[in-house]
């Protein structure tokens, strides 16, 4: 059966831990040529603006012999409105796995569902799994074990804080979640988490004796006509160096980018000691190549 990566449940625990570990000794010894992904190819469907998403998955092909061809809804058949069925049953004969970012969970489903190759979220609506397996090697990289640990959210309960809630229970570590009303992450991916997840109104509490504090940009791509009320709502859910005091003296801060200084996060934060926001950038490229090995040598 075609494995995908459609959000992080799709694993087990064990699958991620196998796949961060593999991408934390990939990092250390560097890829092979000779491996799964020599000559393959990877098809990767773009619907939103991308820096690191293309980077990293365009880097990591070349760096293990493989390729990437970069799909633009703009400049493609899925722009005039091909079914996205179509789509995918056309690229998964002529590529070896498919990589898509958009806006939507359910047309990755579709996708998915009629694709005879493994189909990647590179982030949608409500989830950003990618970004999580890369998470989850900083913070074993610089912390160890994630483990019976404290990791607080402050800020907009978007599509990373889904991933991060079911990452909480997939790693087995406790997750605040600080965020205004009306902005809550959906119910049933925290319900789904159970005790790993807790909702609170205050910065500070969520921050109190934690080993991680991450957060998000306020206004994410396609929600720039709510900028001012955003803005407004999370005025108080900045993780400046005053919030960082609350967390464990050795506590990390995290950040996905790109990153608005002064807004969700101090310019003293992001570029202060605490911060592992270039490793973590960095371990796209490491996580997702680790991904694609683990998915093609199925």
């Amino acid at each position: 059966m075609t494995r995908h990566l459609l959000k992080l449940s799709d694993f087990t625990s064990d699958e991620l831990r196998a796949i961060v570990l593999r991408a934390i000794e990939m990092k250390k010894s560097g890829p092979t040529r000779n491996g799964v992904l020599t000559g393959k190819t990877l098809a990767m469907i773009f619907t939103k603006n991308s820096t690191r998403t293309r980077v990293s998955f365009e880097a990591g092909m070349a760096k293990f012999g493989g390729h990437a061809l970069f799909l633009h809804s703009n400049a493609t058949q899925l722009g005039r409105d091909e079914p996205i069925e179509d789509t995918a049953k056309v690229l998964s004969r002529m590529c070896d796995a498919i990589m898509i970012r958009n806006d939507s969970q359910a047309d990755q489903e579709a996708l998915a569902s009629a694709s005879r190759v493994p189909v990647i979220n590179g982030l949608s609506d409500l989830h950003h799994p990618c970004q999580l397996l890369a998470d989850m090697q900083t913070w074993f990289e610089h912390r160890g074990d994630p483990k019976g640990k404290v990791a607080a959210w402050i800020g907009d309960g978007n599509n990373v804080c889904h991933s991060w809630i079911e990452a909480a229970a997939l790693f087995d570590f406790s997750f605040r979640i600080a965020c205004p009303k009306g902005f809550e992450p959906a119910a049933d991916i925290v319900a789904a988490a159970g005790s790993h997840v807790e909702l609170l109104r205050g910065a500070s509490f969520a921050a109190n004796g934690a080993d991680v504090l991450v957060t998000d940009t306020w206004t994410s791509m396609g929600q720039e006509a709510e900028q001012q009320r955003r803005v407004t709502a999370f005025a108080d859910y900045q993780i400046d160096a005053a919030l960082m005091t609350r967390a464990k003296r050795d506590a990390i801060f995290m950040h996905c980018l790109p990153a608005h200084r002064g807004q969700e996060v101090s310019a003293e934060v992001i570029d202060g000691p605490q911060s592992v926001v270039w490793d973590e950038a960095e371990n796209r490229m490491w996580a997702q190549m680790a991904l694609l090995e683990h998915l093609l040598s199925k």
